[in-house]
């Protein structure tokens, strides 16, 4: 261990890779210290115990990108390690285009200041630029849906224009069912393939009018405007079948994901918020898994009963 901090002192290092048992200290100890002296330094903790609070005290303390879980496989390990250095290659891609176009921003400045008769094409382009980064930040650079942040946009945009038009709307979560074991039987790379898969199925099953995103690991957010509890039960049921119905192939082998949804319908003059329709939804989704998974739970937000 000494060695290593010795080694890290004096040269940049991409990924660390440590036993959670080290001669004389803890490897979340080591972890940790990497943290602080090179936070760009990816970390990696190979652990034999499966206990909650370990992982927590891990994520927490040391903040490590991933956990290796003893008895592991050779191959299981070198796919980890690919992983995590596509994601280093593609943050320091990314820095260097923001670096770009930074860069690109202020010549852009300097020669509006310079040369005043090319103002209207130098705004233009630094307009342009500004909606490339801005697109970024509200694209899930995985699948190219939309991501949490643009999703939540979308439906309380939709939301507001209900208010004038008074129509039904449906907020649907997905969820891809058991995703975790893909990972597990065929690697991460084959869980990035079947997300981006399952993104385009999903993509391919809704209208023109719906808005498609991910917005959290496997799961992802469909808003349906002027749809009402019958279009909503067979949007569900399209979605789900063609996911049932779909296979991805990967390493020559065939790989098939079903989906659990819930479902949050709100009929029309019926007021309602982004977050109670997510709730909802959540709460739809949470009986779909618990009652058997592949299935669609529907929850309406209807008027509230008056007594005469």
């Amino acid at each position: 261990v000494p060695e290593a901090r010795e080694f890290m002192t004096h040269r940049c290092v991409d990924i660390v890779l440590t036993d959670l048992q080290l001669p004389g200290e803890s490897g979340l100890t080591l972890l940790d210290w990497v943290r602080r002296t090179a936070p760009h330094t990816a970390r990696i903790l190979m652990t034999a115990t499966t206990r909650i609070e370990d992982a927590v005290h891990a994520i927490n303390q040391a903040q490590v990108h991933r956990m290796v879980l003893k008895p592991w496989r050779c191959e299981d390990l070198l796919q980890t390690l690919r992983g995590v250095a596509r994601t280093i290659l593609l943050e320091r891609s990314h820095e260097q285009l923001l670096d770009e176009l930074r860069q690109l921003n202020l010549e852009l400045e300097q020669r509006v200041a310079e040369r005043t008769r090319e103002l209207e094409l130098a705004l233009a382009q630094l307009q342009l630029k500004n909606q490339f980064l801005e697109k970024m930040a509200l694209t899930d650079p995985l699948t190219s849906l939309a991501n949490l942040r643009a999703a939540k946009q979308i439906a309380r945009k939709e939301l507001l224009r209900r208010k004038r038009t008074q129509e039904p709307l449906t907020l649907i979560l997905i969820d891809a069912d058991h995703f975790g074991q893909v990972n597990k039987l065929y690697s991460q790379v084959a869980g990035d393939q079947v997300l981006v898969w399952l993104a385009g199925v999903l993509q391919n099953s809704i209208r023109g009018a719906d808005s498609l995103g991910r917005v959290g690991g496997e799961e992802f957010e469909v808003v349906a405007p002027g749809t009402d509890a019958a279009g909503a039960a067979a949007l569900a049921e399209r979605l789900r079948s063609n996911v049932e119905n779909g296979v991805k192939v990967f390493d020559g082998q065939p790989i098939r994901m079903t989906i659990s949804l819930g479902l949050a319908v709100v009929e029309p003059a019926v007021p309602a918020e982004y977050d109670q329709l997510r709730q909802i939804a959540a709460d739809a989704l949470k009986e779909a898994k618990a009652s058997g998974r592949n299935r669609a739970v529907i929850r309406v937000l209807a008027p509230a009963a008056t007594s005469e």
